[in-house]
């Protein structure tokens, strides 16, 4: 399987565009690209039951975010604060994503 390239990376707010946490946002903590999810904190929360072992003595019923596909978020805009689609320029020599609603640059936190 060949792995897509994504417009959305670590630390990059997101909304759900699909699915039961539709219109949420959230802040990427993990991108999968060869899976082309991405895990976005506190949503899509799962319980996980999970068995005492050396790491963990207790055991018991633990919450864990699993990831959303790629499709089914949409990056936002700082300047909108809204869902936006992105393109691509070349600002400063470097090439930096770019709203399209408002041509501002998106910043790469990492």
């Amino acid at each position: 399987m060949l792995a897509e390239k994504t417009n959305i990376r670590r630390n990059d707010q997101v909304s759900v565009l699909t699915g039961k946490e539709k219109g949420k946002t959230g802040k990427v903590l993990k991108v999968l690209v060869s899976q082309q999810r991405a895990v976005v904190e506190k949503l899509n929360v799962v319980k996980v039951h999970k068995k005492p072992n050396a790491a963990n003595r207790q055991g018991g019923i633990v919450q864990k975010e699993l990831g959303i596909h790629l499709t089914n978020l949409l990056l936002v805009c700082p300047k909108c604060n809204r869902g936006v689609r992105v393109g691509s320029k070349i600002v400063d020599g470097k090439k930096q994503r770019v709203c399209k609603k408002c041509s501002g640059v998106i910043p790469s936190i990492n």
